[in-house]
């Protein structure tokens, strides 16, 4: 019995190796083709993800297409369009075409658009502290104004701001500073502006209201009408490029500078924070990636338009290009800064916004001292 056991049970140990190496075999084929399977399904799940497209509307405070202004939400629309390949595409619309120009802000709050193009401070009824993320007369300039938001805590603040209203900001593009604007009478003291009716929005209309004057807020496309039949005085709108394109020369005399009320008017470019948070990540970074690029080409464009505009304003069309008087400038200076201390005061968010702005701005005016300005003061020499 021994014997035979021993002579055979190699064999069978042998046959129980190759059974066992056999189902260990099947078995590791079956896991790598499960884990084959998992990843073509999760890739499938990635592609079908990537390959979604979203149609989003954008409404504007400005006329369809208007130079600078209007083409910067349409440049917008045509890089997000590239860089996602088709996959987010934005219409854009005038002010008025959906809703008025000035319920943009509305709009996006409420999802009837997923995202405007307009100015902050045509808010300051709902949020007090939103002129600071435009312009503040006396007030950032526009590489200021990146700095600050971009890498000062503006950006962070003005979120929060308007975090209430289910609204993501954006910058959106700047002008530089802007012209006083357009004028039927001349101003020599600041006797000129009592009982002047003036289109003056934000910060700068609550200034020119406490200096004596009346201040009228307007959308761009009744400014012409409005100057022409005397409903206002004077109006500010933009700086050479825009104000020529609105035919402004057309209807007031005196073109005065320099833009007290706006030294660095940031745009801004808003979404509705549902519909940004239903985008991909990659599609995101997009969105955040095509603000950027508006932002800096705007302010390009106007640095090499306005220029031009103004000689051509100055040479064919009998413009009188005028200097505020320096006691005008200083009275508005010194009202600017009792409104924004006082806004501070009635509102917690200004305040906090109000706090930090103004460390920044004691800051970079500091340097700005020594190198910007000093540099533009050496150059004129």
């Amino acid at each position: 019995m021994s014997t035979h056991y021993n002579r055979f049970s190699p064999v069978i140990i042998l046959l129980l190796v190759a059974a066992l190496v056999t189902v260990s075999g099947l078995l590791v084929i079956e896991r790598a083709v499960e884990v084959v399977q998992g990843e073509k399904g999760d890739q499938a799940v990635v592609a079908a993800s990537s390959e979604k497209t979203f149609k989003w509307k954008m409404v504007t405070t400005w006329p369809k297409n208007f130079p600078g202004l209007g083409t910067a939400p349409e440049n917008f629309a045509k890089v997000i369009n590239e860089m996602s390949n088709g996959r987010l595409t934005v219409k854009v619309y005038g002010g008025g075409e959906i809703v008025p120009a000035l319920e943009v802000f509305s709009a996006v709050s409420q999802g009837t658009a997923e995202m405007g193009h307009g100015a902050a401070y045509y808010w300051k009824g709902k949020i007090p502290s939103s002129p600071f993320f435009t312009s503040v007369p006396f007030g950032l300039t526009a590489q200021e104004m990146n700095g600050w938001l971009h890498y000062g805590g503006g950006l962070e603040l003005w979120r929060e701001a308007y975090a209430p209203f289910n609204i993501i900001p954006f910058a959106g593009g700047n002008t530089g500073v802007q012209m006083a604007g357009w004028f039927n009478r001349e101003i020599n003291s600041m006797d000129d502006i009592k009982g002047l009716k003036m289109r003056v929005p934000g910060v700068g209309g609550e200034v020119f209201s406490r200096a004596g004057g009346t201040a009228v807020t307007l959308p761009g496309s009744e400014l012409y009408t409005s100057l022409q039949t005397g409903v206002i005085d004077a109006t500010e709108w933009v700086a050479p490029y825009n104000d020529m394109a609105l035919g402004l020369h057309e209807v007031a005399k005196y073109y005065y500078y320099p833009g007290w009320h706006e030294p660095g008017p940031t745009l801004e470019l808003i979404i509705n924070k549902d519909a940004f948070e239903s985008l991909p990540k990659d599609l995101q970074k997009m969105v955040e990636i095509a603000a950027r690029y508006a932002n800096q080409d705007m302010l390009d464009e106007y640095t090499a338009r306005n220029n031009a505009s103004l000689l051509n304003l100055e040479k064919n069309h009998n413009t009188e290009l005028r200097k505020l008087p320096d006691d005008v400038l200083r009275a508005l200076h010194k009202a600017s800064n009792e409104y924004l201390i006082e806004v501070a005061e009635e509102d917690p968010m200004a305040a906090k916004v109000y706090k930090s702005w103004r460390a920044y701005a004691d800051g970079v005016k500091n340097y700005h001292h020594i190198s910007e300005q000093a540099y533009i003061n050496a150059r004129d020499l």
